[in-house]
Parts: C-alpha cells; structure tokens; sequence
C-alpha cells in the first residue's frame, strides 16, 4: 500500500535499521534452503539512499552510425549498497527506453536527470523507488541513437533491439562495458545474478517484446505495457496507411542533437524501406516480432487498452496468440482506457501484483501467482473480473453473416447467409468516423453500410480477436474498408477519446517506495474519468480492399479482403443489440484513398467471425431469448465519445 504524500513517511533508512536480524535472514535466503521458511515476498530492508548509483557504457557489438567504433549504450544503474558489502547478487528490473532525454516517462513526463559530474539522481518512474529497496537492482538503458548512447535510432529494428540485448548479455557474462562513453576501465556485473525483467510502456513495452523474441538467455520476464508486436501494423492496416507520416518522424522526433547529424543515412534507410503505398518490405519483417515467438524463454505479463487508438490492441492480440501457440508463460490485464500505464488506473493493485510477479520469476519466490487466474478484464470503469484462462476455453468462432433487413438500408446481423445476388452500397466520405457511423445505424445512410442483431434476450460476451472477411467492388481504383463491432445499448464507460483516455489527473500524491532529495517516489493520484454513451465501438479493424498490395485496383471488379479486428473482450448485455458497420475511411484513424470510391458489398461473400464465449450455440440461444424490459435511465441524454487524433509516434511513451 502507498503512503500518503502528506503525511509523516519512514525513510527507506529508518525502515532498514528497524528490520529485525530474523526478517533480515528470511529475506535473503534463498528459496528452498536448508533449514529456512521458503520466502513468500521480498521487504524493502534495503536503504534506497544509500544505493549504489552509477554509470556504464556496454559495446553493442554494432557501427550503426558508421563511425567505425563499435556503439555503447549507456546504462544508469540504481542497486541495494548492502547486498554488495555482503557479496550478495540481486536480480535486475529494467525498463529500455528512447524517451529518458526527449520525451520523458509516465503521467508527469518524468526524465532522468544526473549530478554536476554526470552521476544519476533521478531515475524515472517508481520501479527504483519500490524495488531497490526490496534487493533488486533497477538498470534503465539509453537506447543507441538516443540519450548518452552511441549509434542511432532505427525504430524497432535491431539497432533498438539490440541496445537492450546487450546490456542482457552483459548482466550475465556475456558482453563487455566500461565506466565511461570514451572507454575508461572495464566494468564488471558480478553484482547480478543475471536474472533480468524487463518491463516499459509503449516503445519501451516495444523494445522487450523484440528482445524477447531473440531469446536471450538471462531474461526471465517481460512485462509490456501498451506495447507494438509488428512495426508495420503500426504504421499501416493491411495496406491502408495510418498515418501521414513513417518510421523516420518517430526516430528523429527520439534521437538525440548529435545523432540526427550523424544518422541521415540510417534515416533515409527508413524513408526507402517504408513506402507510403503500405506495401510490405524486409524493413517491416525484420521489425515483426510475432513470427519469432517460438524463441522466447521469458514468461510475458501483457497489460492492454482495450480502447488503445495509438498502439491499437491487435498488437496485443496476435503476439499473445503466438505466445499461446509456443507454450509460453503468460498473463493479461485489458481495461477500458486507451493508451495508459496501469499505474494509472489501477495503481495499488498494480503494484502488488507486479511486486508478486518479479518475486517469483527474478528471485524464486512461490507465491502462488503462477497458478493464479490468467486474466483480469476491466468490464466497466474500476470493476474487474478474473478469467482462469484466455480466451475462456469454451470461445469458439461463431461465422455471422450481414444481410438485407425489413428496413431499407439497415441490413440483419445472424447465423443465416445471404441469398445469391444480396447487395448493399456506400461512399468513402473521409469526414465521418465510427461514432458517426454508430449514431446512425438505424437509419440508411449513404456512408455505411450496418447490419444488427435482434435486441439479445441473454448476454453475449466476445473473447479475443475478430476476422471479417468482405467481397466488395469499387467504383474507382483505390479503396480503403472499415469494420467496426458495436454494442447498441447504453452505458458508463471510461471516455477512451478525452485528454486523458479514460483517466483523470488529480493533484493529490500517494508514494511508492522511498525518496531521495532527487527522486522522490510520490506522483500524482488519478480517477476514472467516464461518459454515458448510448453505444459503444469495442473493435475495429482496416484495410486497403487490394490488402497488401500497393496495385491500383480495376473498377467495376470483385475484391475479396479479410480484415483483422482488433482483441477485445466484451460483453453485449441482454436487451442491447449487436452490429457490425463496414464503412470506408474511419475519419482520423485511417487515411483517406487518393478517389472517392462507391462500392458494392456482396453480402452472400461477406462474414464475420467473431470469438463468441460458447460459439454459434451461444449467439443463437442470445438472440432468440425473450428480450428483458429495459430498466435504465440512461436511455435518454447519451452521447458518443469524443474522436481525437493520436499523434503518429512521439505519442506512443
């Protein structure tokens, strides 16, 4: 639990000198030892004032500037003085980050910050202030490019990936740093066991999702956070661009002053490895992390916005099917914000389990959170179920086909095909979004084409990754395809799409862990921030209608496309409807095509496949039940939330 900021705090030091002989012992003896009760939690017994701060250079074993020197990373490292007076080796937590001198991290936009003789004081986030005094060791690297590092940024490639690898293989043996960015003395990790977690928000949560798919011995555990599987599924949706800009805003918006100037050639690299046509090229495989999955030894904890519009959750999806599918070790938390660290939407319980999770995987430690239920889904604003595995074992995919409706322009969403020859028709009109579409479901519009289920008589729940498959033809020679699942109901949610993405900022602080002068271990508490909202987008999912091919299209021809949805777990409550929207551009997510294409849906050739908790069985027995009386007040006075732009890349911290 925290402390309050305002009130009378125990220094780090005056909790070491209180900590008995006995606790002392329990802490430090490892788990199964002769004679001792295996240890169930590490205690903070460790002065965090008093902590060994210092400085290294590792050698990345890479010229990425071409400077003919090998490039060092820098990496600030915090650790507890008393385990290396004794002899004692502590594991490692380690967050690999671009963001340290730029951009800074966290809700307050935290940066390291270093002492008249380049010594670090603050380190940023509460990961130093919390486990330091718990006998780990926290390490964060400056990746090459950015910082006090050598080399330069290459956005998800192996320059970044790396970077990080390195300083692994370092900590346990296997690579060589020196005490200065010159060279200096060599500096040894003899102080580490070599047991490594990484964790980080966003680039960060990025960046160990590619070390891990190296499979690098020493790294025990992952915990990304908010994190991109697949570079190329950032910056475009099977061939539609997301972005009017590409991999190089993201690294010279990063990089520090003196690589820009030595890194023109590795940027231009990325403005020809990555065409605007959305064509996929070696640049993006290697910056694909999914196919690798089968290498990772690291066990995974994945944390995800469900509502992330910056790094969307197919991220999440694909990667944790792929864990699935090599038998790693992992664990979720999905909430209803966007973009946001769990620090601030769920911060104690965050910070006990996280706590729980390096005690077992870092120092051994059985407590049980192994055997604990595999996923926490938030299924409104600070109200969490538990699921012991995910998806449920009984998901199955349940095909729903769109249809023409008893009303004209508003198609059927069931179990039952279309007939031969079913149509409908809509025109891209770049100026409207998926809220626009929702709000307009019931009625024909010539922007969209929906199709929607009887009002349920059971609930229906929705469990993992969702593929529509679409026939359409265009009327000019490009196209771009939304789908969009949509909960037709009133509700609370978090406001996923205000300032914030579903959080309010408060000025009050709670503190975790200890302080210095320097780093003080108090932020800024926060709230849910909600809206009544009469539907609710859950997935969506976009694409060119040619897919990945940059080709113009023929008019007046039949394409058929499979537009992967992005992960969610949902449930549509009794008495609300379920509709699927296929539209064109989704304003501010997607980008435009250079026409203005009609096209033509063939609804016999068009399906959704949906991971529905029970399969096909489940959704007929939903929409044939009795319908229930609505008794919410809410049914009046709604609104949609609020679209907003994510800022392409510097917006992923």
């Amino acid at each position: 639990m925290p402390n309050r900021a305002r009130g009378t705090r125990l220094t780090c030091r005056s909790l070491a000198a209180a900590a008995s002989a006995a606790l002392i012992a329990l802490v430090l003896a490892p788990t199964g030892a002769q004679g001792a009760t295996p240890a169930r939690e590490s205690r903070p017994v460790y002065s965090y004032d008093d902590a060994i701060r210092e400085s290294v250079w590792v050698d990345t074993r890479l010229d990425g500037d071409g400077d003919g020197r090998t490039d060092r990373v820098a990496v600030d490292i915090v650790r507890p003085r008393e385990a290396a007076q004794r002899g004692r080796k502590v594991p490692v937590v380690m967050d690999a980050s671009p963001y340290y001198a730029c951009c800074g991290r966290g809700n307050e936009s935290q940066r390291k910050t270093y002492d008249a003789d380049g010594n670090p004081v603050q380190f940023p986030l509460y990961y130093d202030n919390y486990f330091v005094p718990r006998g780990y060791a926290f390490v964060a690297v400056d990746l090459a490019g950015t910082n006090r590092s050598d080399g330069c940024v290459d956005v998800g490639g192996r320059s970044d990936v790396q970077s990080a690898k390195a300083v692994v293989d370092w900590l346990n043996g296997r690579a060589r740093a020196y005490t200065s960015r010159s060279g200096g003395e060599r500096a040894s990790a003899r102080w580490s066991t070599g047991a490594t977690g990484m964790i980080g928000k966003s680039y960060d949560g990025t960046v160990a999702n590619g070390v891990a798919a190296t499979g690098v011995r020493g790294l025990k555990t992952i915990v990304p956070i908010g994190a991109i599987s697949s570079w190329y599924d950032y910056y475009f949706a099977q061939g539609a661009p997301l972005y009017n800009s590409g991999p190089e805003w993201l690294s010279d918006y990063v990089e520090s002053p003196e690589a820009r100037e030595r890194c023109q050639a590795v940027q231009q690299r990325l403005v020809d490895g990555a065409p605007r046509s959305g064509e996929s090229t070696p640049l993006w495989a290697e910056r694909d992390y999914v196919p690798d999955a089968g290498n990772v030894r690291a066990s995974v904890f994945a944390v995800h916005g469900m509502q992330d519009l910056n790094v969307r959750a197919k991220h999440f999806g694909q990667w944790w099917d792929a864990l699935a599918d090599n038998g790693v070790e992992r664990k979720v938390w999905l909430s209803q914000t966007g973009h946001v660290d769990p620090f601030d939407f769920r911060r104690a319980e965050w910070v006990r389990t996280l706590h729980r999770w390096f005690d077992h995987y870092l120092l051994g430690y059985d407590n049980g959170i192994d055997r604990e239920p595999m996923a926490d889904i938030e299924r409104a604003p600070d109200r969490w179920s538990t699921d012991r595995l995910w998806p449920p074992r009984t998901t199955a995919t349940a095909a729903l086909r769109p249809n023409t409706g008893t009303k004209p322009g508003v198609g059927a969403l069931s179990l039952k095909p279309a007939r031969p020859g079913a149509t409908e028709t809509f025109t891209d009109d770049p100026r409207l979004d998926e809220t626009d579409w929702a709000a307009a479901v019931d009625t024909a519009t010539p922007a969209k084409a929906g199709f929607i289920t009887r009002p349920l008589g059971r609930d229906l729940r929705l469990s993992g990754s969702s593929r529509v498959t679409v026939t359409a033809t265009p009327s000019t020679t490009s196209a771009h395809l939304s789908a969009v699942l949509v909960d037709l109901g009133p509700d609370t949610i978090r406001d996923y799409a205000a300032s914030g993405e579903g959080i309010t900022t408060l000025a009050e602080r709670t503190c975790w862990g200890a302080s210095t002068t320097g780093d003080s271990s108090c932020f800024k508490e926060t709230k849910a921030r909600t809206i009544d909202v009469g539907h609710t987008v859950f997935s969506r999912g976009w694409a060119d209608l040619g897919g990945y091919k940059p080709d113009a299209l023929t008019p007046g021809k039949a394409y058929t496309v499979t537009l992967d949805l992005h992960a969610s777990d949902h449930v549509v409550p009794a008495g609300h409807r379920l509709a699927l929207i296929l539209a064109g551009t989704d304003q501010d997510l997607i980008d435009p095509p250079d026409t203005t294409p009609r096209l033509s849906l063939d609804l016999a050739r068009t399906a959704a496949k949906l991971p529905v908790v029970g399969g096909a069985s489940a959704f007929a027995r939903a929409v044939a039940g009795p319908v229930p009386v609505p008794t919410d007040s809410r049914l009046g006075g709604v609104a949609a939330p609020r679209q907003i732009r994510p800022i392409p890349g510097g917006s992923t911290r």
